[in-house]
């Protein structure tokens, strides 16, 4: 028989404010228990020195959760210029100190250089695998593993401010798109050196950063209903949004609901003409009822890819 699995049922996405000074996953553990889930995955790790959204799913949101890890993605980040660190952040220990000389319209012009379409090499010190083991791993063993440079886009780059050495600048990114390594080309370039002493995520997708709460909020959320001697859930659900906003940009495939009992069995079925290859957001009848993704396949057919189980135990 198989082993009940412990926590309750619960779907959907909460927008976490992470704290700086945590991991992604020890944040992920403790909203999971203040949630009592059964299941919760984040959607793309931030380091210990950074704040701000971390989307974390619960239950079935959890099978959409890749769709944001490719999302764009924007920040808010402050560096220290004329010092050079091993991890391109203030965690890591300073390698190179120098004089910082470069004009302000030297410094726009290498900004300029950033935008757009670039090629970056991953730092050593990201969470990319590299037979098993994140880079990270290996850099602490002092061992450097070849990276081929990936293609970003930098939509956005808006220059703030640069006061002494600090400089302060926010970017709309694409994924995969490491900041870190960003601020240590651009220290490179105007030859001073420079790493980052704050990193803040504003925004992951179209979700709305209105719509995050703290860990502080959410234990006192819990707190409140314990002594209350009410369930947590009457507090701490109307704070999760659908799983369904995780693939909220794709283009919908609606179906009846005669249709959607073959497609919750993996069966393709037909939609109107949409184009092949195409992932799409499936929804059932006029209340469009979210049960998963599918992609549109050779004959103009929706193949379910990742479904919503109902009511799962």
């Amino acid at each position: 028989m198989a082993r009940k699995r412990k926590g309750r049922l619960i779907d959907g996405v909460i927008l976490l404010d992470k704290p700086t000074g945590h991991s992604s996953n020890d944040i992920l553990q403790k909203v999971k228990r203040i949630y009592f889930a059964q299941k919760a995955g984040h959607t793309g790790a931030l380091d210990p020195l950074a704040t701000g959204m971390l989307p974390i799913c619960l239950g079935e949101a959890t099978k959409f959760s890749q769709y944001l890890l490719e999302s764009d993605k924007r920040y808010r980040v402050i560096a220290k210029l004329g010092q050079r660190t091993d991890t391109s952040d203030s965690d890591g220990i300073v390698v190179t100190t120098r004089d910082i000389t470069f004009s302000n319209d030297d410094l726009l012009a290498k900004l300029e250089s950033f935008r757009g379409k670039t090629m970056q090499v991953p730092s050593m010190f990201s969470a990319l695998k590299h037979q098993g083991k994140p880079l990270y791993w290996y850099a602490r063993q002092g061992i450097e593993i070849e990276r081929a440079a990936r293609e970003i886009n930098v939509f956005e780059l808006i220059f703030h401010r640069h006061e002494g050495d600090e400089l302060e600048l926010e970017l709309h990114v694409s994924k995969g798109t490491y900041i870190r390594t960003i601020i240590d080309d651009l220290g490179e370039m105007l030859g001073c050196g420079a790493h980052i002493t704050m990193l803040r995520r504003l925004e992951v997708a179209n979700y709305p950063q209105e719509k995050m709460v703290s860990l502080e909020q959410l234990q006192a959320l819990l707190d409140k209903a314990n002594d209350e001697g009410i369930e947590p859930s009457t507090y701490l659900d109307p704070l999760l949004l659908p799983m369904d906003t995780a693939v909220s940009d794709f283009p919908e495939a609606n179906i009846s609901e005669e249709l959607a009992v073959n497609a919750l069995h993996g069966n393709p079925v037909a939609v109107d003409e949409m184009a092949e290859g195409l992932l799409v957001r499936m929804t059932v009848g006029d209340e469009k009822r979210f049960i998963g993704v599918g992609i549109i396949d050779d004959q103009g057919r929706v193949q379910p890819k990742r479904l919503v189980v109902f009511g799962e135990e």
